[in-house]
């Protein structure tokens, strides 16, 4: 490669631009280091395209040379799936610049977007339509749709809607070799054989590069309560969620579940936020939607949290009477990562769980890992409707958090041994990245392994794709 970097690169400016492949220390730096600042990467050079045909030109070009290619969006990603390596080889493909909305299909109820278009700039164009993107995360103001069917995203209202899987109806891909999947259909029925678009929804760039896709859209919600409960245990959360869901059915959009260290954390470093209910242990944060607007959801909310008062599932309870108080509710549990990333480093866990195994496992796996690490700091919180928990670690008060990574292996094994005995997931909705790549061989089936690979040599016999990731 040494000998024919300048032809190759000079190849890549004829595709994309000269001001597009960037080769500079400075220009490069960005794009080769995660958001969380844990892992750290070399590039040859930084490919910018800015079509779908462009992209396909470079990884063409890439198969030809025998370059590696680290596919990239918005670089929000928690696990390191975006980051090169440091041999220094690799392509960064960064897809910011496929920036189109090719459409929104109002009858069909779909929109088409290509790869690079943040996730809130979706979610705005469909309520310009009057419509609904349903997904949302903390990071949808840079985060990038191509990234969320990367990483199969999923975010705060999959009890209501699913995770990003469910919302995409076609894909357009560039695979290894630079050929273009054309299956950009808005189908809400298509049996005619395997539904290849899902072999690229959650792959992390590995298995081919998704340009654009077809997603789905739903009702525009005209009435929306918020509402944060503090309960006494995630028993007593997993219960009210029961009753919830019982009575308000499937306008239930959100169910978070905070722990009180949690949610102090995330006030530590946003102290302007609201402290409505003090000193509890946990927390449900809840957003119910109806696309009626004469909806009495309202007085049904008001009604459940009456109820389960009663029965001492919830012990206070405050409801936004405004948009601006939903949104200052929701910025508590949506700035706690970012509080954490200030705090310091700490051991991330994004796990999945039968919701009824949810209670036992937080007391099991909090008891033991506070017997292995005494007066380590566990902030837990997530996405409680859909079982998925973000069940974090930092170091004890008065120890470097460095040094306490030194302890990850021992503390995801507590963790991962407890989450996988209960029928649960290693990674729920950050993906494997580098992060969990060995975790990943540890704790599945052989076959299932197996399979992976065999699919992986199938679409990129070369390994050009994403190498080092997932697999």
């Amino acid at each position: 490669m040494a000998n024919t970097d300048a032809t190759f690169l000079e190849r890549m400016a004829r595709v994309v631009g000269a001001a597009h492949v960037l080769t500079t220390a400075s220009e490069v730096a960005p794009y080769t280091v995660d958001w969380r600042g844990r892992y750290h990467g070399s590039a040859c050079a930084v490919v910018r395209p800015a079509s779908t045909a462009e992209v396909a030109a470079v990884v063409t070009l890439c198969a030809g040379a025998r370059v590696p290619i680290v596919p990239q969006g918005g670089n929000t990603g928690m696990c390191g799936a975006a980051t090169p390596d440091e041999s220094g080889r690799e392509v960064v493909l960064s897809l910011g610049r496929l920036r189109s909305i090719r459409g929104v299909d109002q009858a069909n109820a779909t929109i088409t977007v290509e790869a690079g278009v943040t996730l809130a700039e979706v979610q705005q164009a469909a309520a310009d339509a009057e419509l609904l993107f349903p997904l949302s995360l903390a990071s949808e103001g840079s985060c990038t749709i191509g990234g969320n069917l990367s990483t199969n995203a999923g975010g705060t209202a999959v009890l209501r809607y699913g995770n990003t899987r469910d919302l995409v109806l076609g894909v357009e891909v560039v695979l290894a070799d630079g050929r273009v999947l054309d299956a950009l259909r808005g189908l809400r029925k298509d049996n005619t054989g395997y539904d290849l678009k899902q072999l690229f929804i959650g792959s992390e760039g590995t298995l081919g590069i998704v340009t654009a896709a077809v997603l789905k859209l739903f009702a525009l919600p005209r009435t929306r309560v918020t509402a944060l409960a503090a309960t006494p245990t995630v028993g007593n959360a997993v219960e009210f969620l029961r009753v919830t869901k019982r009575a308000l059915g499937d306008r239930v959009v959100g169910f978070e579940l905070i722990s009180g260290p949690a949610l102090r954390l995330s006030r530590k470093h946003h102290p302007t936020l609201p402290d409505p209910l003090p000193d509890h242990d946990w927390y449900v944060l809840l957003q119910v939607d109806d696309s009626a607007a004469d909806s009495p959801l309202a007085a049904q909310v008001e009604d459940a949290f009456a109820q389960a008062i009663q029965t001492g599932t919830v012990v206070d309870a405050t409801i936004a009477q405004s948009q601006e108080q939903a949104d200052r509710l929701w910025a508590l549990r949506e700035n706690i990562s970012e509080a954490q990333r200030r705090d310091g480093p700490n051991i991330k866990h994004d796990i999945s769980l039968p919701i009824s195994a949810i209670p036992v496992f937080v007391d099991e796996c909090g008891s033991a890992l506070l017997t292995a690490f005494p007066d380590s700091r566990l902030v837990v919180f997530g996405h409680l409707g859909d079982g998925n928990l973000h069940f974090n670690v930092g170091a004890p008060a008065g120890v470097a958090a460095e040094t306490f990574l030194g302890n990850t292996a021992a503390v995801n094994r507590i963790v991962h041994d407890r989450v996988v005995a209960a029928g649960g997931s290693i990674s729920a909705e950050h993906g494997i990245g580098q992060l969990k790549r060995d975790e990943l061989v540890h704790y599945k089936a052989p076959l299932e392994i197996e399979l992976m690979r065999r699919i992986k040599a199938t679409l990129d016999p070369a390994a050009l794709l994403n190498p080092g990731k997932v697999l």
